[in-house]
Order: structure tokens, then sequence, then C-alpha cells
């Protein structure tokens, strides 16, 4: 059975140590939804921090990457194209090597956060004894079988399914808003920015669950349309 996995490594032991250590509060996130076999793994990332030459120049001195090519700007947001270094890219490969699909893929406070989907749970098997071999710390955090429920279906937590399911209800997705993000996240007892990422999250794991490759534009197609904006 399909089963996903998340779990965490630490920066300093995989990629961005340098530039998760040195920026406080900067945020990283996998842009692009990348499957086993892709020639690169992550080669987009969005990193979110005020200040983009600050960004730029810590990447220049990050060990882990070879090149970081700013792609688009959208105020704090930042979108890189990166080329990591070979240990770097054999380490994330790996990662995916057991036929494994990386769905989410932040971060942030020193250590990366991993969210994969596997065709057979006991493939994680071998992603675990690659780490463990190659001095990898992977903190698992949950295993959760793609059985029939909701959350299940849609590889959402539980907690990100009834998040979904609340904003549905209190029409937060209709146009005009009929609620706010504070009045969700009161009503969860839960943080303003907890719930604004566990609803990106959520809605990210559904997009990358309904949308097919084949619907999705090429990234030169990407490219030529960031470039024709300026």
């Amino acid at each position: 059975m399909a089963t996903i996995i998340e779990g965490e490594i630490p920066a300093a032991e995989l990629a961005l140590d340098h530039l998760l250590s040195t920026l406080s509060g900067v945020e990283v996130e996998c842009e692009r939804v990348v499957r086993s076999g892709d020639d690169a793994v992550m080669p987009l990332l969005r990193v979110r921090y005020a200040d983009r030459d600050e960004v730029e120049r810590v990447l220049d001195d990050d060990p882990s990457v070879r090149t970081a090519t700013a792609v688009s700007e959208a105020g704090t947001d930042m979108l890189y194209r990166i080329d990591w270094v070979e240990r770097v890219e054999l380490l994330l490969g790996m990662l995916t090597s057991a036929e494994a699909s990386i769905l989410d893929a932040y971060g942030r406070n020193g250590r990366w956060e991993f969210r994969l989907l596997y065709p057979e749970r006991e493939a994680f098997s071998e992603t675990h004894r690659f780490c463990e071999e190659h001095g990898l710390s992977f903190d698992l955090m949950s295993i959760r079988e793609l059985d029939g429920r909701p959350e299940g279906r849609s590889g959402l937590t539980e907690g990100q399914h009834r998040a979904l399911a609340l904003a549905m209800r209190r029409g937060y997705y209709e146009v005009p808003r009929k609620t706010s993000l504070k009045e969700l996240a009161s009503e969860l007892d839960v943080s303003h920015q907890a719930l604004s990422e566990r609803l990106r999250r959520a809605t990210g794991s559904l997009v990358s669950e309904r949308v097919t490759d084949g619907e999705l534009p090429e990234e030169a197609e990407v490219d030529n349309r960031v470039a024709s904006r300026g």
C-alpha cells in the first residue's frame, strides 16, 4: 500500500546549513514537486526573507550550492534555480532511489522537513538504511498509509483535513471571504502562522495529487513567461 513518510534531517548533514543558520527566520520551500527518476532533485527553491541582497550574499558562501540563479521575486518571496554540489545531488537523489517521490520539502530553523511518498511501506527501509550509511539523521515524524479515509486518499494529515474542512464551511475560500485566517486559527486553537502553513501544505498536497505532469507547462515555457514579464 502506498505510504507517506514525514521526517526531518539536520541541514548541517544535508544542504543549506549556512543559509538556514546565518539568517534568522529565513524559510526555504521546494517549489517544484519532484518525482523519482528526475535528473535534478529540488531544482527550484522559494526563499522567504526580507532582504534579497543578504540572501544572495549568504547563498554565494553556502558550500552546498554551486550556483543559485534568481527566477522571480514577489515581496519577500524569491524563487531560485539551484545547482547543488555533487554531494548534495547524490544525497537528494538517493532519498528517492527507492521509487519515492518528494511531495514537500521545507528548510527552516536549521532543519529540513520532508514528506515522501513510497509505493510500498517496506520501500522506506531502503531510504532509512541509506541515511544510516551516509550519516544522515532522519528523524521519523509519522508514517501514514493511503487508506480509505479522507486524509489518506488525499495524502493529508488529520490536522490538514480538519483545517481545510473548517475553512470551507466558514466560507474562507469564497469571494468575498466570510471569515478570516485569524478567526479560523482561534476556532482551531492554533496560531495564525501555524494555520497558514497547514492550509498551504494541504493545498499543495491536493494540487500535487490532482494535477499531472502532462497538465503542467515545461520549465522552459515557465522561464519564458517569467522573462517576458521582466
